[in-house]
């Protein structure tokens, strides 16, 4: 295929990892955007961010959307502190391999094992022996995680009684919990943008099932003992007043520093063993049409079949 068939943008794996608004107008700026908020004009980079979240209270024009969509740039709009998940816009992928392959193994038992089994491993620095079942391996996951929580907290110095709170009474939650949630769901934008840029569905699930971001929660869980859980303990160290805020910030430069973006391309087209789509993340827009399926091979499309059948 020629080069002038493709539209090809910046990788995701190259992209910024997201910016939250709230409280803002996000307006065309020449071929970027830009916030109006009442501290003033924030301009944002459209062609090197990953993901947009808008929270409460902003207001985005056509034009502004329009050179996001072309940047191929996840817009999300969700809850205050970006705790709730509402919608999305399109990623940067135009092709379907992707979703293809997931589905593939989704809906196979056998195969659909074989990834949750990997999932697993890669949480770990050991080998994980092969006789141990799926409950035995949670119960290792479970006391990794716990390991974890406490080494924090004595690094931090933070007091930690367990992850809990509770969505209706939001303010009663300790500040760790809050920054928890904050840096977690700041991660949940990361990995959806991701996810969204290499051609998965969201929903498909291995590990996690029933949920919208079933598969979200999947990726996300390779990942949260490297950056949203010390992010959280390190806001919380700092006090209570805007930790939430401050446990993004904290999120988004351990982010960076553990190339979150690239580990994720790397992480997820790998659970799939050899085959692998396009792991680049690339905004490829073909103009060619889409392929027919066929039980012997797809088939071209676009053209009249059986126009020569005599």
């Amino acid at each position: 295929m020629s080069s002038t068939n493709l539209r090809t943008l910046s990788r995701y794996s190259d992209s910024l990892s997201y910016a939250y608004l709230e409280h803002a107008v996000i307006e065309q700026e020449q071929n970027s955007i830009a916030a109006f908020t009442s501290d003033g004009r924030i301009s944002l980079p459209a062609a090197n961010l990953s993901c947009l979240l808008l929270g409460p209270g902003t207001r985005i024009t056509h034009a502004a959307i329009k050179v996001l969509a072309e940047c191929g740039a996840l817009v999300a709009w969700t809850g205050h502190d970006g705790l709730r998940f509402y919608a999305s816009g399109q990623g940067k992928t135009r092709l379907s391999q992707g979703i293809e392959l997931q589905a593939k193994h989704w809906a196979d038992p056998d195969l659909r094992l074989q990834v949750v089994r990997r999932m697993y491993q890669l949480r770990f620095s050991e080998r994980l022996p092969r006789r141990l079942t799926l409950q035995q391996i949670r119960g290792k996951e479970g006391v990794r995680v716990r390991d974890v929580y406490q080494k924090l907290a004595r690094q931090y110095g933070v007091a930690w009684h367990g992850r809990s709170y509770d969505r209706k009474s939001w303010q009663s939650a300790d500040p760790v919990n809050k920054a928890l949630s904050a840096a977690n769901s700041a991660l949940y934008g990361v990995i959806s943008a991701g996810l969204h840029a290499l051609g998965y569905s969201l929903s498909l699930g291995f590990i996690h099932t029933g949920k919208q971001l079933s598969f979200v929660y999947d990726i996300a869980d390779l990942f949260k003992t490297e950056t949203s859980i010390p992010a959280a303990f390190e806001a919380a160290a700092q006090g209570d007043l805007k930790v939430e805020s401050r446990a993004r910030s904290i999120f988004r430069d351990r982010a960076s520093h553990e190339r979150l973006q690239d580990r994720l391309v790397k992480a997820t087209a790998n659970l799939f063993s050899s085959e692998k789509p396009n792991s680049q993340g690339d905004n490829v827009e073909v103009s060619e049409p889409a392929d027919l399926w066929d039980p012997q091979g797809n088939q071209r499309g676009g053209i009249l079949h059986g126009c020569d059948d005599p």
